[in-house]
């Protein structure tokens, strides 16, 4: 079936959901045109061949990888046609311009993607589990319907839109991963507001700089949220960040535990409201341009920015990658244990499963509750067939021993992956051999938020090709890796290093940063103009396979979380007794990465420097979140700097990492003395933690 395939006209393709009778009845509100072949259609990359050879006849990944680069408008059109329902086709495949920071894919085409997500299943397998809540709550799960969630996402659309929500307008959801905040996900796609998922460990002050930054009109949230056994008060914190938060109408307040909170003016009982609305609800018609969600991330400035996504592009490529890069075949049921609040629960948990129809397990819980078992007893129970989890769980679990992943069944797995920071050699090799017993294939996947989607991966390949523990590898269709050197110049050949950047668009990449356009342009395509700068450096091996080396701006990522150094510096910098700090990520073995802060204090201050220490750990959690808390706080007379006033980071990495023999040209610090100053600080910091481990 190939671009010439006749079109499928699905007129009246809204369904009146009926869970307790079974009755599911066609809506007239709104038509879709589709090629005939399935959105899931096969598990290999032949069978992504047979929906975008013809008539090209191509017989291997190779083939199909260099028409992906060379001819994007065909390859991405002909999959945008058949596997997106759409009401109206797009008439141009892309506009795009990476000097400009233009991107537009599929211009002129309208759809909606909770149609994609759930309408096209409840026509064709209403009864098919959407999703599985695994509770936090040990050995508990429940299971929903794709018929059970279109009925609760259209009763949540119609809730907001009673409440005056409307098309353009932004919502913050701040909940825990359940099925509810999936559905308030796809009840806002479905009327066109604009989602921000905020992630529910975030202090009050950093939801309250999101919602403000978007301008939210509404928040959803839930009293209380479960994790781990413990109680997180999120109403609390959502009704603190609402003192600073004018342009909030509305507090949607779910109830995740029996207990009761504390509600205002502008507080609304959802299940309550949900209760009273229909479960039909007609889907706004959306440009393919028009903004789905907003996600904000931390950068090498203190800000964090809201990364743009639209609808079509970001859904068809979710929906891809999720397919071919885990081999989802249609029966699986697909694990990624990544929070909503992270692009990879966009992409991975929601988007792209539900597009393809696939049965997704929302993990609510942690890798340690009730005990270092929690993952493998969920596999065993749910027969979950592809596990994506992060690096920092699975170091964690490492250390637990064999004997927690022996005692239950993995049998069902086929494919693990790994997500959000490069993955360690002896970290790969347990999650092979002793969680996938050596028979499953392992992809360490390596993608942004700004990507939308995984670009590098060992699979999908040529049937059995081999995987190289610890690289990416392979670019997915359509992603032209480039390594640029420092003059701006393309590094060529293989067995070569450099920074990593994209050479040409691909449909689920970013759009936009909120409200700022030129921060967009510069901070992705200033530094290598017509190129993606990824922030990430990388190396090509002899072969051609790609390893990514980490980042190369002031951004450290922790336990998979990108975090901006500045943002924590700004924090800190906020004390009254500290003029000045700097932070730098340093190697941890179980976060990867953490953070380490070189603080300088007043002279005369009333407080001890432990009491000013402890204050600024306080502040950084209340102001960001408690995972951004640096590992270590030292106190230094001053920070070496250029003459121009540039504080050297690179000199405290290596001072912080044991490297002072390898400090490197520290010509142009301004006094070079300050190096012996904090390398004596260091050692006596060093030594004291020791004795107080021991």
């Amino acid at each position: 079936m190939g671009s010439s395939a006749l079109q499928l006209i699905c007129k009246h393709y809204i369904f009146r959901a009926k869970c307790r009778t079974g009755v599911i009845a066609l809506h007239k509100s709104f038509s879709y045109t589709r090629n005939t072949y399935s959105s899931v259609s096969g598990n290999n990359v032949n069978s992504l061949m047979s929906e975008v050879s013809f008539p090209y006849g191509l017989r291997s990944y190779k083939e199909l990888y260099e028409l992906s680069i060379q001819d994007p408008e065909t390859f991405w059109g002909v999959l945008a046609k058949q596997r997106l329902l759409w009401s109206k086709p797009f008439d141009q495949v892309k506009d795009c311009d990476f000097r400009q920071g233009k991107i537009q894919w599929f211009c002129g085409g309208q759809l909606n993607v909770s149609v994609n997500c759930l309408d096209q299943h409840v026509h064709k397998t209403p009864d098919r589990a959407a999703l599985i809540w695994e509770k936090d709550e040990p050995g508990t799960e429940v299971k929903i319907t794709y018929r059970e969630l279109l009925e609760m996402t259209c009763r949540l659309a119609n809730t907001l839109r009673r409440h005056g929500v409307q098309k353009g307008e932004r919502v913050a959801i701040y909940m825990p991963v359940s099925p509810l905040a999936v559905a308030a996900m796809l009840a806002c796609a479905r009327i066109g507001a604009v989602h921000t998922v905020v992630f529910a460990g975030f202090s009050a002050e950093a939801l309250a700089g999101r919602i403000q930054d978007a301008q939210c009109r509404a928040v959803i949230t839930s009293n209380q949220g479960l994790r781990g056994g413990r109680v997180i008060e999120l109403k609390k914190t959502v009704d603190e960040a609402m003192k600073t938060c004018p342009t909030v109408k509305h507090v949607f307040v779910a109830n995740r535990t029996e207990n009761k909170v504390p509600m205002s003016e502008i507080d609304i009982q959802l299940e309550e409201e949900m209760a009273k609305e229909s479960l039909v609800c007609d889907p706004e018609v959306l440009g393919s341009e028009d903004m789905l969600f907003m996600l904000y991330t931390s950068g090498s400035t203190g800000k964090p920015k809201g990364i743009v996504h639209t609808q079509a592009g970001y859904l068809l490529y979710a929906a891809l990658t999720h397919q071919y890069v885990f081999d989802y075949q249609p029966g699986d049921v697909f694990g990624c244990v990544a929070d909503i609040g992270w692009v990879t629960g966009h992409s991975y948990v929601v988007y792209g499963p539900l597009c393809n129809g696939a049965t997704t397990v929302l993990f609510e819980s942690t890798p340690i509750y009730p005990d270092p078992g929690r993952y493998w007893e969920t596999v065993q129970r749910l027969r979950i067939n592809q596990f994506y989890g992060a690096p920092t769980a699975i170091r964690l679990l490492l250390k637990y021993g064999d004997s927690w992943v022996k005692k239950y069944d993995r049998s069902s797995l086929k494919t693990l992956g790994s997500v959000g920071e490069p993955i360690n050699n002896e970290a790969w090799e347990w999650y092979y051999n002793v969680v996938g017993d050596g028979r499953c294939t392992l992809v360490d996947t390596w993608w942004q938020t700004e990507t939308g989607g995984i670009c590098i991966s060992p699979r999908p390949s040529e049937q059995g090709a081999e995987i190289v523990p610890t690289m990416a590898m392979r670019p997915f269709f359509g992603i032209q890796p480039v390594l640029m050197d420092e003059k701006g110049n393309r590094v060529e050949g293989n067995n070569v290093s450099g920074a990593l950047c994209i050479g040409q668009p691909w449909p689920g990449m970013a759009r936009t940063i909120h409200g700022d356009q030129q921060r967009f342009v510069d901070a992705y395509f200033k530094a290598y103009p017509g190129h993606y700068f990824t922030g990430d450096g990388a190396h090509r091996s002899k072969e051609g396979y790609y390893q990514i080396t980490g980042r190369m701006d002031d951004v450290i990522n922790v336990s998979g979380h990108r975090l901006g150094t500045a943002e924590i510096e700004d924090a800190m910098d906020e004390h009254p007794d500290v003029p000045e700090t700097a932070v730098i990520g340093f190697p941890h073995d179980i976060k990867g990465e953490a953070a380490f802060a070189f603080v300088v204090l007043k002279d005369n201050i009333s407080l001890t420097e432990s009491a000013v220490v402890n204050q600024l750990k306080v502040i950084v959690a209340s102001k960001i979140a408690k995972y951004a808390v640096p590992d270590h706080v030292l106190v230094v007379k001053r920070l070496p700097k250029t003459r121009s006033g540039k504080i050297m980071r690179r000199v405290l990495r290596k001072i912080a990492t044991n490297q002072t023999s390898e400090l490197g040209d520290i010509t142009t610090l301004d006094d070079p003395n300050v190096i012996t100053e904090i390398v004596e600080a260091y050692n006596k910091y060093k030594a004291q933690s020791s004795k107080v481990s021991l």
